[in-house]
């Protein structure tokens, strides 16, 4: 009794329009953690399971998608929300910790792409955390000899 518990409160960034508040959703936040899966799908008006079983691999395969965008995060879109939403979060809050979750951590192009933008940390399944770690590593020493 009569403890007090620091807890870390966070907000979590899984659609465009979170993205789009950031700035003020950092003032009552310690940490954003991006819902990459969700925001992927909001931002591109697909539904994931409807889009992966009926037509991703056809447009892909006839290059009408370079990647399927729920493994490989997209730069242009999805990633673009992304950055305004970090650089103004942190322009509101700099101490603001910025992650990602979702199959997107494990992949390690989209890692590389979080590592640029200031992401802090990114989470993933089980079986792709070693291909995480790496992809993350790589990422941090092509940032220092650059």
């Amino acid at each position: 009794a009569g403890r007090l518990l620091e807890v870390a409160i966070g907000t979590m960034i899984e659609l465009p329009r979170a993205a789009l508040m950031a700035g003020e959703l950092a003032l009552q936040s310690d940490f954003f953690s991006f819902g990459t899966n969700d925001l992927t799908q909001t931002t591109m008006g697909l539904s994931r399971d409807d889009a992966e079983e009926a037509f991703l691999r056809t447009y892909v395969d006839r290059g009408l998608m370079s990647v399927n965008p729920f493994q490989q995060i997209d730069p242009v879109g999805v990633g673009s929300l992304m950055r305004q939403a970090i650089e103004a979060g942190r322009r509101a809050n700099p101490g603001l910790e910025i992650g990602v979750c979702g199959e997107h951590g494990g992949d390690p192009v989209s890692i590389g792409y979080f590592h640029d933008w200031g992401v802090d940390y990114v989470s993933c399944s089980p079986p792709r955390l070693p291909i995480a770690r790496l992809a993350a590593a790589q990422a941090a020493l092509r940032s220092e000899t650059s």
